[in-house]
């Protein structure tokens, strides 16, 4: 992409020599969030083969905002540009609103070039652009983490902590370490489970190459020493995010996954985190309200769609109707074949 003069700065695509410098951006932002940084645009390259264009202003060669974006073209699902799919957050960050405008106007123009349906950009806050509208149909849910695991149990809701404590009484034990085979494998199941297609395997392990040093595994395992949960998991900014978690058909018996998602919290306090973020779920989803149950209350997600192409609004959602047969279908499927088949769709559903 060409640079763009606007006033005294430009903006122009990132290249790997500046990579470094745009962590740094994201790091110092108060906007900046883990799904901003240039590992992403590594790990989506190599993973899923989709073109990256991520963008930022430059003025005196000083980044001044930066915004990442990430073309997905389908005949089945489409051709969209989006900041940031397979991540929760993204939109533009920068130095000022309007360089924060000018960016995403760049990237409606870009988004214009390739001639996609649509631009998305996921803001976790609300912002202002008449170039786009806003759309909210997602939360997300956070809790800032006491200082001991007794106190971290009382910062739950009443139900929900007599839930975790009868998973303390049964027979599970868990470990926490980098092994994304594992967390695979269990999310394999379990989204199957839900009529999911499950991600290629290299994507875990292009994640745990990518940011290494901020992402570990939690396993729960049983009295047999079976996995029986597992949940993957990126820290940044003292914040632990649990983002692919997942549990097998006896984890709802054991009460693993509330197990799990307890020692993650105790985990990470430990390792000076302040605050739990437990991510995005479609608003009056079943996910939605387990996170709620936490004691949580649902932050609205600020999401900015402009239309190229497409005539509508789409609707990927899985409660949309005309997807209840494929995910009913998807269920049945033999673990092997759906862990086969369902990087060739999953690819187009970040």
């Amino acid at each position: 992409m060409c640079a763009n003069h606007i006033t005294d700065y430009e903006i122009v695509k990132l290249e790997s020599n500046r990579y470094q410098e745009w962590d740094q951006y994201v790091v110092s932002h108060d906007e900046g969030s883990f799904f901003h940084l240039s590992g992403w645009k590594t790990v989506i390259e190599e993973t899923f083969k989709h073109q990256c264009h991520f963008l930022f202003a430059r003025q005196h060669n000083d980044i001044i905002g930066i915004l990442p974006l990430v073309e997905q073209k389908s005949r089945l699902f489409g051709h969209t540009l989006v900041s940031t799919p397979f991540c929760v957050y993204g939109g533009a960050i920068a130095n000022s609103e309007a360089i924060r405008i000018a960016l995403e106007d760049a990237a409606l123009r870009l988004g214009q070039r390739l001639a996609v349906d649509y631009v998305e950009l996921r803001y976790r806050k609300a912002v202002n652009n008449p170039n786009f509208t806003q759309f909210c149909h997602h939360s997300t849910f956070g809790l800032e983490l006491a200082t001991t695991p007794d106190d971290i149990l009382a910062s739950i809701k009443k139900k929900q902590r007599a839930v975790i404590r009868h998973s303390l009484k049964n027979d599970l034990s868990y470990r926490i370490d980098k092994d994304v085979d594992v967390a695979y494998q269990v999310y394999s199941e379990s989204v199957r489970n839900l009529g999911t297609p499950v991600f290629d395997k290299k994507y875990f392990t292009n994640l745990s190459k990518a940011f290494a040093d901020q992402l570990d595994v939690l396993t729960v395992t049983n009295a047999q020493n079976e996995p029986v949960s597992a949940v993957l998991s990126f820290y940044f900014k003292g914040e632990v995010l649990p983002y692919y978690g997942g549990g097998l058909h006896e984890a709802r018996a054991l009460k693993s996954n509330d197990f799990m998602y307890y020692q993650l919290m105790c985990h990470a306090q430990r390792s000076g985190c302040r605050r739990f973020d437990f991510g995005r779920s479609k608003d009056d989803s079943g996910s939605a309200k387990y996170k709620a149950s936490y004691g949580i209350t649902p932050e609205p997600l600020h999401y900015l769609r402009a239309l190229v192409r497409a005539t509508e609004q789409p609707n990927l959602s899985p409660n949309n109707p005309k997807y209840a047969l494929f995910i009913n279908g998807w269920k049945r499927l033999p673990l092997w074949l759906s862990r086969i088949l369902g990087p060739y769709l999953s690819k187009y559903l970040g």
